[in-house]
């Protein structure tokens, strides 16, 4: 076999790898303002509206999770909705989850403007998976290509938690600076600049049955602020 052929194996070795460590984190929570991205909005209605993991979150990760997070009153909402999450999964630790949730929103953002849908399918619930999938399709067939480099991510933080009968669902605000550019076939820019970092607030609901032995947070619902 020639080097090129070795080099494909490698590297899909490492994708896997990847593939495999963000559901690990996801599992345990041990962890556009673009017009383009309407697309992606959840059919669920109110407003508009991943699995790759480099390391194991450390001591500098958590601390800044556990900053994000703000001090949750202990009536509040959100305070009782975590309550009752740790009563049906008695392992969930939220500063946990927000850093496995980091990851997941740059790996999706990532596959999303690659159109990786081996990497975007376990990550999301049929329904969002489904909406990923037809924007993508939709712009192969306009010979379109997203260019999507997340600068940082500024905020992360829980802001609302529930549970419906087993099935636990949190809420997490991203906010974020990205450089996000749509080209039409030829290459030119249709959408955004190339050389403006916009600030973009998204809202991501993942859920997860604490009766499964699937340990693994999907995304169910995206919405993001114009």
């Amino acid at each position: 076999m020639g080097d090129g052929f070795i080099d494909i194996i490698f590297f899909a070795m490492i994708a896997a790898f990847l593939v495999l460590r963000l559901r690990s984190v996801l599992g345990r929570r041990d962890g556009h303002e673009s017009g383009h991205r309407d697309s992606l909005a959840a059919s669920s209605g109110a407003e508009r509206t991943s699995d790759k993991i480099v390391r194991l979150p450390d001591q500098s990760t958590a601390a800044e999770a556990e900053e994000d997070t703000g001090g949750t009153e202990a009536d509040s909402p959100l305070a009782e909705g975590l309550a009752r999450i740790r009563r049906g999964d008695p392992d969930f630790d939220e500063n946990g989850f927000l850093s496995g949730a980091r990851m997941a929103f740059e790996m999706i953002l990532s596959a999303y403007a690659e159109g990786s849908d081996e990497v975007l399918e376990p990550l999301l619930s049929p329904e969002v998976y489904g909406n990923f999938a037809h924007a993508i399709e939709d712009r192969k067939r306009a010979g379109e290509t997203v260019e999507e480099t997340l600068v940082g991510i500024k905020e992360c933080a829980i802001l609302e938690a529930s549970m419906e009968d087993r099935t636990a669902q949190v809420t997490v605000k991203f906010v974020s600076e990205q450089i996000s550019v749509m080209r039409d076939r030829d290459g030119e820019v249709i959408d955004g600049d190339p050389s403006a970092v916009i600030e973009v607030t998204d809202f991501w609901t993942f859920a997860r049955d604490t009766r499964s032995r699937d340990l693994n947070w999907t995304l169910v619902e995206t919405r993001s602020l114009d």
